[in-house]
């Protein structure tokens, strides 16, 4: 039976790199899959998903495979979307749709909150539906889990209030745990 995952993580929890592996492996084993990633996500250029280890595959826009009729979505084994978290409601229900509907499997990774630690939309209608709900694991500088993106500034200091979604990695988020994150400690001597 298909399911909709959902595997977050912090900043730098390897995500994207988990993604094309999934991705790889797949097509590796002569199955057809689907990598995507929402459009406002255009750090990397078009329609290419890249990790920071350097691993990159070419992708197709979240957006276009809403628009795909049902005939042409059960030509994949399996959907794998990218940077989730910037998914709308009803790209959700849409997974949810080629999950129930057709069987299937869409397998999302994304973060779960955002700098201010509020959720983001794909997020939680992630959260929600999802059938399985995993969590990628990193580390805050301290050893702890990092659960938290911190915002940073030019000057290292974390950034408490802005637009939600500011693209951008190590140059303008550290994954922190909770309690440095919310003493604003990015670093041991701060």
């Amino acid at each position: 039976m298909a399911k909709l995952y959902f595997r977050y993580g912090a900043m730098g929890s390897s995500k994207t790199a988990n993604a094309l592996m999934v991705d790889y492996n797949y097509k590796e084993r002569g199955k057809t899959s689907c990598l995507v990633k929402p459009k406002i996500d255009s750090r990397d250029g078009d329609k290419i998903v890249r990790s920071r280890i350097g691993l990159e595959s070419e992708c197709e826009y979240l957006e276009e495979l809403v628009r795909l009729s049902d005939d042409e979505l059960k030509k994949y084994d399996c959907i794998i979307v990218d940077e989730a978290q910037f998914a709308t409601r009803s790209q959700v229900e849409f997974m949810v749709h080629i999950v129930d509907d057709l069987g299937i499997p869409v397998i999302c990774y994304g973060l779960r909150a955002d700098f201010q630690n509020e959720l983001f939309e794909g997020s939680k209608w992630l959260l929600a539906w999802a059938d399985k709900i995993e969590e990628i694991k990193t580390v805050c500088w301290c050893g702890s889990g990092a659960r938290c993106n911190a915002r940073v500034n030019e000057k290292g200091e974390i950034v408490r209030v802005g637009e939600q979604v500011v693209l951008g990695a190590n140059d303008k988020y550290i994954s922190l745990c909770r309690k440095h994150f919310n003493l604003g400690m990015v670093k041991p001597e701060d």
